[in-house]
């Protein structure tokens, strides 16, 4: 599975690259939106092809969900420590770790779960420079759940992600930190033979 991420800021024609991404076969898009507001977010939506809108994961706006067919959320870790998931338990939940240990405790209501940074981040500078979690991977005894792998991941590493027993990478800064984002989709799918 490839997933992209949204950036957190509105990008110049980021609804159209969205479109083309899921015409070149991206499974699912998460829109991690936290500074728009409502109606920002509506618009954003119904600028995405209606056709699309089953494989979009909101981040925000739950209650927008309804209005799109949209039947997937994400919960970031402090959400999930703090409940907020447990009205979604009839919809496809997924949330965030950081280490291999909290994955290995998720029970099997969360579909899957983003584990970063694997690399270093290429849209947060600094970020994640001494991670092992590439490593740390190899005590994955959790199978009720799936592993998505985030952080760094290009069309240069991406083969290697899969090598060690993920279940889908996440794109973030590979693809909106770059001129071609939609180059960059191509490359990383055909470095895996997806």
């Amino acid at each position: 599975m490839i997933t992209v991420i949204s950036p957190e800021e509105l990008v110049q024609n980021e609804t159209e690259i969205i479109n083309q991404l899921f015409q070149e076969g991206l499974d699912l898009l998460h829109i991690r939106k936290p500074f728009i507001n409502q109606n920002e977010m509506t618009d954003f939506i119904q600028k995405i092809d209606s056709e699309f809108h089953s494989q979009l994961v909101l981040h925000s706006h739950y209650n927008l969900a309804d209005n799109f067919n949209i039947l997937r959320f994400h919960f970031r870790e402090i959400d999930r420590k703090n409940g907020l998931s447990q009205s979604f338990t009839d919809k496809t939940i997924s949330t965030s770790v950081h280490d291999i240990e909290t994955f290995n405790e998720l029970n099997e209501e969360w579909e899957y779960a983003f584990i970063s940074p694997v690399f270093p981040s290429i849209s947060k500078k600094g970020y994640g420079e001494n991670s092992n979690i590439l490593n740390d991977i190899k005590k994955r005894d959790n199978s009720n759940v799936e592993l998505i792998a985030l952080g760094g991941i290009n069309e240069n590493n991406i083969h290697h992600v899969f090598d060690n027993n993920v279940d889908g990478v996440a794109l973030l800064g590979a693809i909106w930190e770059s001129n071609q984002p939609l180059n960059v989709f191509k490359k990383c799918k055909q470095n895996i033979n997806y």
